[in-house]
């Protein structure tokens, strides 16, 4: 019986799922969010029911040892020697990385090293790797990196038409995020067609961050975000694809700093900045709903941002079998889906089953027998991949 545990650390939360490898079942599952402030929340499931806590977490090695110790006090796990492997997510693994890794030293340093390209979160990964090691030192880790799937694009899809210098000397080129999940998607994806030798399938991750990925026969040839998550379609708060001269001419004309407006395309942009009602998908329906104008105009942006990068990887791929939505726009508002198909629908011969769409749960074909392409809904399992790479590299 080997158990394992999935973790996603961020910049002030803690993501995790326990599982029993044998038969890949989920033992318990939480988040602890807001690390380091007085009013911390740990969530955590277990057999059927969820119990919330608030209390204060002063730090990841503190959110940790609660964790553990509450797997003890709930007896979800005997001995914290059951847990014979920590999977960790990395977001930025740069070029070292095409696949997942055992950490060790050397690969501590590359995570350290790549931290400017993604600032908020691997330097979290590293506190919450040595977190896990020092309260469980006889459990192996593994890196798990999102940008590892994405490793096999060809130059002419990752180099930025700017001096090549700049590549050669500073790694300024596409790495993509979301790796992970687009890589499991992708692959359920095939599995419910078949296992077909040829494949052209697009996966739209659509959550609060957002990415879509040409995936030709199992590689990722091309995908929506770029340098950093910033890249690509509209988010809950990102900007997306934005004109760079947009940034000089807000610092020139405006009086802002660079640093203001990072910050502002980072957390005051996409859904949250034109709807001035939420970042969140729901609330900006909601409103649009109600006759609010700019959350209308939110959404519309956003669908054609969509759209705009599925059109770019139908031609990339020469065609597509299959559209697979996931993440939690993609998996949870039959809206959006809906909404994208039938801007879709005349161009590539879209057609959804409204109530596969709708009323439908978990994995599934959610577009008619005449419809020429394939359309799915495929909830993501990043957690699941990381436990597999973990399970595989440690040899459980």
């Amino acid at each position: 019986m080997s158990k394992i545990i999935s973790v996603n650390a961020g910049s002030s939360s803690l993501k995790f799922q326990l599982f029993e490898m044998d038969d890949e079942t989920v033992i318990t599952s939480g988040v602890i969010e807001r690390i380091g402030l007085e009013d911390s929340i740990f969530t955590i499931k277990y057999n059927g029911e969820k119990d919330v806590t608030t209390l204060p977490i002063e730090n990841h090695k503190v959110a940790v040892q609660l964790l553990l110790d509450t797997l003890i006090k709930k007896e979800i796990v005997k001995d914290l020697d059951e847990i014979k492997g920590v999977g960790h997510r990395v977001v930025q693994g740069g070029a070292y990385f095409d696949q997942s890794v055992i950490i060790d030293d050397d690969v501590v340093a590359k995570i350290d090293e790549l931290k400017s390209l993604a600032p908020l979160h691997n330097p979290a990964h590293l506190t919450g790797y040595y977190a896990f090691k020092e309260a469980i030192p006889n459990a192996g880790a593994v890196a798990v990196f999102d940008t590892a799937f994405h490793q096999t694009l060809e130059p002419k899809s990752y180099i930025y038409p700017i001096p090549y210098k700049y590549y050669v000397e500073n790694k300024v080129r596409k790495y993509g995020a979301h790796g992970t999940s687009h890589f499991y998607v992708s692959s359920r994806c095939r599995e419910m067609m078949g296992n077909p030798k040829h494949s052209r399938i697009i996966v739209a991750h659509l959550g609060a961050g957002g990415s879509l990925t040409a995936v030709k026969d199992g590689k990722s040839i091309n995908t929506s975000m770029g340098f950093t998550p910033l890249a690509g379609i509209m988010m809950g708060t990102r900007s997306g694809d934005v004109d760079p001269s947009v940034i000089d001419y807000l610092i020139e004309e405006v009086g802002l700093d660079m640093k203001e407006v990072i910050k502002m395309l980072n957390k005051e942009s996409g859904l949250l900045g034109v709807s001035g009602v939420s970042s969140d998908f729901r609330d900006v329906q909601e409103a649009a709903a109600n006759g609010n104008e700019r959350a209308q105009l939110a959404l519309d942006i956003f669908f054609r941002r969509v759209i705009a990068y599925i059109g770019r990887y139908f031609i990339a791929l020469g065609g597509v079998d299959a559209i697979c939505f996931t993440a939690g726009i993609g998996e949870n508002s039959f809206f959006a889906r809906k909404e994208i198909c039938n801007l879709l629908a005349e161009a590539l011969g879209i057609e959804i089953d409204d109530d596969a769409n709708v009323n439908g749960k978990g994995d599934r074909l959610i577009s008619t027998p005449n419809s020429k392409v394939k359309v799915y809904v495929i909830p993501t399992n990043e957690e699941l991949v990381i436990a597999r790479d973990t399970k595989r590299l440690l040899n459980l």
